[in-house]
């Protein structure tokens, strides 16, 4: 039984007499630096008509809601911040710092008279006459699995939908689709066909704009896969509990949607051919084109390698593809882009990789035929805006100048012909811009590593900056011995491509000494990470993870990040090494990077690399000491989805595709678990809702059938965060940081 308990200790990490004191610092950190900006501001809002906005930004010891007039440009607070907390204390029952309000973001409600905003997701609302505060009750969708399982345990949003002329109303009962008088009339008619396995969804209906067709969505179930949880600690009593959630996985069967059209007057039902949409991921939103004579949708194929914009004609339920997209590896979900010119489907604005970059194209609604509008070795990144009138559009893009970081965003206007291309930002710097509704100014916030944020009110013709509202002041913080991260660019694995990175020293750094290196890995392909604005607090810039690498310099390492290959935001053989090939990681870039900078810096000692991430990053954190364990030699990898098979459907059939084949094994940690090298630290939270816990679990029983040492915390209660900002001390971090001190050493 000693041998049993001596073992188990062993699993669970060894215990520490006393914490290196360096680590409580480093913690502390934090605390002493993140109020010690001023007038740094995040993104505006504006409120719908046009006549102000708002934002929030720094001031001593928290944040301001800033309210600006757009036709005086004076500036107030948005609200009374004092009575704000008073009353979200009551209502919470804890208290609230009137500098530290529990939301980020809020809207205006009716006449300024109101605010609404978001607790944890949440949805809350307070009167600005008497500040009184509370949650929202209000009737809200059917959740989705990720998008793709209705939980049919929850009721379906199933409001009555009016005629356009207000005379009937449509719903949803017993499945079938029902017409009858407005507020409950006399029943004309109902579908006879619908069922629980086979139903009509009543938050898919739509009428046409003329009332005399309604054209919804039929479903087939697809599974229902419930991951359930044990709460081994729950808040405020003794025994355990469990936690269940709806939770498809790759390779799980997923609702099967169909639309359906009917004549309003008789019922009269038009089933639409699917040979143009078979086995859909997700079809969009219909939206019917304004005469009423047709309707369109967005459908992409499971597996993620074919995108179309279907449009159908009621007068036979014909379907006819408008325009589409086939990919070799697979069409990006998360930046599909469409926008049907006046709603009359004789034009769509379309965006597309299809000449290796992301650009926009011009489409001729009844041919088909594609013009581009932009073009050009560079990114479309956001469209803001598109003025079907002046066919014109307004989108940020990366790398449009040569000898610019390609991730710095900038923004443009151009026309639908692709004429007068105009750049409305300069420098070189990131910029997030929020246009007015009205389309005539917008608000742009722009900054560098290691310029602070400058709030600038432009004009969005010219781009000629009308007033500037904010200028950050980073005076304290610079005096407190900030100083911002060094960029660093080399070429990756092919010798040619430029790869994109940031290194943090440690703030008494001595180029005398020798120092391990610890790599931040976030390579998801949904995204670019490396951060690009100034760093940390900033409105957008990603503070929060550049802060803990800060704290980790401090132990007395040399901290990078780096944007390897199979990330967004660059061309589209760039992103595509990520195609079926998650193990990879950037990694041959990332070592490449990290030797470059060794050559020219002598106290990068590659012969102790560590690397930590998060999530994605776990996972790729494990496979670094799987796959490339003469170069990584620890890690800590935090709430990792270490098998693809084990994590959310939608992340992974994106990347890896569908049907889960040996790409999915390929990465896979428990299949790899026997070939760990080097020092491992695995955390999970045991109430991750983002990734089954079980996936790190597996990885354990993996790592212990192969015989390999290993530390393991879980933290109860814990979520996705996995300890590293549960408690007081941060028990997760200063764990990570405790373990890279042993780990690794610092300098030498």
């Amino acid at each position: 039984m000693k041998r049993l308990l001596l073992a188990l200790a062993l699993l669970a990490g060894p215990v520490q007499a006393q914490t290196d004191p360096r680590v409580a610092q480093s913690i502390a950190l934090r605390e002493r630096w993140q109020w010690l900006t001023r007038d740094i501001a995040f993104p505006a809002e504006w409120d719908a008509d046009g006549r102000h906005f708002h934002y929030r930004k720094t001031v001593a010891g928290g944040f301001a809601f800033v309210d600006v007039d757009t036709a005086t440009r004076a500036k107030s607070a948005a609200f009374d911040a004092a009575a704000m907390a008073k009353s979200l204390a009551n209502a919470q029952g804890q208290a609230v710092d009137p500098l530290r309000l529990p939301f980020e973001h809020f809207d205006f409600e009716g006449a300024r008279r109101a605010i609404r905003f978001a607790i944890d997701d949440a949805p809350w609302r307070c009167t600005l006459t008497d500040y009184v505060c509370a949650p929202v009750e209000e009737p809200g969708r059917r959740p989705r699995g990720f998008g793709v399982v209705r939980d049919l345990k929850v009721p379906a949003l199933n409001v009555p939908q009016r005629s356009p002329d207000g005379a009937r109303e449509a719903l949803v009962v017993d499945d079938n689709l029902v017409v009858r008088g407005a507020n409950g009339g006399a029943e004309a008619w109902r579908s006879q066909d619908g069922s629980p396995g086979d139903f009509y969804d009543p938050e898919t209906l739509v009428w046409s704009p003329d009332g005399k067709w309604l054209a919804l969505y039929r479903v087939r179930p697809g599974y229902r896969r419930i991951v359930t949880r044990v709460v081994s600690s729950p808040v405020g009593q003794v025994q355990p509990a469990l936690a269940e959630q709806l939770y498809p996985k790759p390779g799980d069967a997923i609702d099967q949607e169909r639309p359906v059209l009917f004549e309003a007057a008789t019922g009269r039902r038009i089933d639409v051919p699917d040979a143009l949409f078979p086995n859909p991921w997700q079809l969009g939103d219909i939206q019917w084109r304004k005469d009423g004579r047709s309707f369109a949708f967005e459908y992409l194929r499971r597996g993620f390698q074919q995108a179309k914009v279907i449009a159908v004609d009621t007068a036979t339920g014909t379907a006819r593809a408008v325009i589409g997209e086939d990919a070799k590896t697979f069409v990006f979900n998360e930046r599909r882009f469409v926008h049907d010119v006046k709603g009359e489907g004789r034009e769509l604005i379309w965006a597309s990789e299809r000449d290796g970059w992301r650009h926009l194209y011009w489409v001729d609604g009844a041919s088909g035929r594609v013009r581009p509008i932009t073009r050009g070795r560079w990114v479309v990144r956001d469209i803001a805006r598109i003025d079907d009138d002046a066919r014109r559009i307004w989108f940020s893009a990366g790398g449009v100048t040569p000898g610019e970081d390609p991730y710095h965003k900038h923004w443009f206007r151009i026309d639908f012909d692709g004429r007068n291309l105009t750049r409305l930002t300069d420098g070189d710097e990131t910029h997030e811009a929020r246009f007015s509704p009205d389309g005539t100014s917008f608000v742009d916030v722009h900054s560098r590593t290691d310029l602070p944020e400058v709030t600038d009110l432009r004009d969005a013709s010219s781009g000629r900056i009308i007033a500037t509202l904010e200028r950050g002041d980073v005076r304290a913080l610079t005096a407190a011995g900030y100083r911002p991260p060094e960029p660093f660019v080399a070429k990756g694995r092919d010798g040619t491509t430029d790869i994109y990175g940031m290194v943090v020293r440690p703030r008494d750094y001595d180029p005398g000494k020798r120092y391990a290196v610890i790599e931040n890995i976030y390579a998801g392909p949904h995204d670019s990470f490396v951060p690009k604005g100034y760093w940390p607090f900033g409105g957008f810039s990603g503070g929060d993870k550049a802060m803990g690498m800060q704290q980790i310099a401090d132990l007395g390492f040399i901290v990078v990040m780096i944007d390897g290959m199979g990330t967004a935001n660059r061309s589209k053989a760039f992103h595509d090494v990520a195609w079926k090939n998650l193990a990879d990681s950037g990694f041959p870039d990332r070592i490449a990077w990290m030797k470059a900078l060794a050559a020219k810096d002598a106290s990068v000692d590659l012969s102790r690399v560590g690397i930590y991430g998060g999530s994605a990053g776990g996972q790729s954190t494990l496979n670094a000491l799987l796959f490339h364990p003469d170069f990584y030699k620890a890690g800590v990898a935090f709430a990792g989805c270490f098998d693809n098979r084990m994590d959310k459907i939608d992340w992974n059939e994106q990347w890896l595709g569908w049907p889960v084949d040996a790409s999915y094994l390929a990465a896979s940690g428990v299949v790899h678990a026997d070939k760990l090298q080097g020092k491992l630290l695995l955390v999970v939270g045991e109430q991750d809702s983002n990734v089954d816990p079980a996936s790190t679990m597996q990885v354990v029983d993996a790592l212990i059938r192969a015989d390999k040492d290993f530390e393991l915390l879980v933290v109860p209660n814990g979520e996705h965060s996995a300890g590293r900002s549960t408690g007081p001390v941060a028990y997760g971090q200063r764990r990570e940081y405790d373990f890279f001190l042993r780990a690794l050493g610092g300098a030498r």
